[in-house]
Formats: C-alpha cells, structure tokens, sequence
C-alpha cells in the first residue's frame, strides 16, 4: 500500500514524467477484476477528429473503435466511460462491455481505474428501478503539457510501453423517471493513458486520478 500511495503522489503532480506514468500502471497491486464502485459522480469536473461511437440498438455498450490515434481513442473511449444505461443493461453486461476497451497486456492494464466508475450491482438495481441513463458529449482532447515536455526531453522514454496520457472534456447528461432529459448535465474532463503499439490499434490502460491540463 505505501509503494501505490508513492506512486499515486507522482501522478498527482500531473504526470511529471513518462516514468510516473509507466510506474502507475504497472504498481503491484493492480488488480483484473473489478471493485465495488459508487455511482459516477456529476459534478466531477488538435490532432484529427474523434472517431464516431455508436451505440448499438439495444443498449449494448459500444465497441472499441479500431484506430491508431490516442487522441481521438481516448474521445470514443471517454463517451464510452461518461454513458450508461441501466434500463437496457445489466451491472456485469456494462463492464463486460467496458472491458473489452482494456489492453489485453496486463502488465499495464489497471482494470480497477475503470471498474471504479461503475456503479456496485446493488446501487445499479437501484438507478434501475429509476430508469436512470446517462448520454455523453465529447468536446476536446489534448496531450497534457507535463507529458508533452516529458516526451520532448526523452522521444525514446514511451517506446516500451507506448502509453500516452491523454486529457478529455466533455458533458454528461443524466436523465431519469420523471426528469426532463439532461436533467443532470454537468461538464466532465479525465485523463486516460492509452496504449498505442505501432500497427495496432489503440487500447485503455487506465483512467488516471487526477486530470491533467
């Protein structure tokens, strides 16, 4: 615990360098399955265009988008992360959904960040009985300035891991039973650190804890 809570500090000064990065996801007790979580928060507070994710018909979570670019990956994956729906899906048929978002290489894959902003089974059935959605609007994306002078200084630092942090803003709108819709629109900004192996597309390592501008 005190070797994660080392590791949280470096990233909490907002990504001071690649090896903060690296070393937050791979800290040794990152975990595959998922932790209970409370409900997502609603006061939480450029390279080519997002990729377009749809939902499918039926409420499913939507699939990854196959591209090559982290900024417009951590976009689609961030409308991903800011939607819900419990009147069409299960707790576990969400993160079964979120999950195949992850990178398959679990040596940088921090599951738990994830799982985190997931409602626990219990609260879902709640938010159920509510039929309680949340839709989401994606703005902007950028590298974060700490991370682009951190590659500045050393081009050669990200080729192991080929992780990028990457920073989102957006709106999330929340809509329940007896609610106008967007009722609970608030703006939204994460950074998520996204793997990106040349001729691979683009997979979610993490969703960092703190965002950096």
């Amino acid at each position: 615990m005190l070797h994660r809570s080392l590791i949280v500090t470096v990233v909490l000064a907002l990504l001071t360098g690649l090896a903060g990065l690296v070393a937050f996801l791979t800290r040794e007790d990152t975990r595959d399955t998922a932790a209970p979580a409370s409900v997502p928060e609603t006061r939480q507070s450029a390279p080519p265009a997002p990729a377009l994710v749809k939902v499918p018909k039926g409420g499913q979570v939507a699939a990854p988008v196959s591209t090559s670019d982290p900024v417009g990956f951590a976009k689609a994956a961030a409308k991903v992360l800011w939607s819900y729906d419990t009147r069409r899906l299960s707790q576990p048929e969400h993160v079964a959904g979120l999950k195949k978002w992850m990178t398959r290489e679990k040596k940088y894959a921090d599951w738990s960040s994830v799982a985190d902003l997931v409602p626990d089974p219990v609260l879902w059935s709640r938010m159920g009985d509510q039929a309680q959605y949340a839709t989401a609007t994606v703005g902007e994306g950028h590298f974060p300035q700490a991370f682009k002078s951190a590659l500045a200084a050393d081009p050669g630092a990200i080729t192991d891991a080929y992780i990028y942090a990457v920073t989102v803003t957006g709106r999330q709108s929340i809509a329940w039973t007896g609610s106008e819709k967007g009722a609970g629109a608030e703006p939204r900004s994460s950074t998520l650190a996204v793997q990106c192996r040349p001729d691979q597309a683009c997979r979610l390592a993490a969703v960092l804890p703190t965002t950096a501008p």
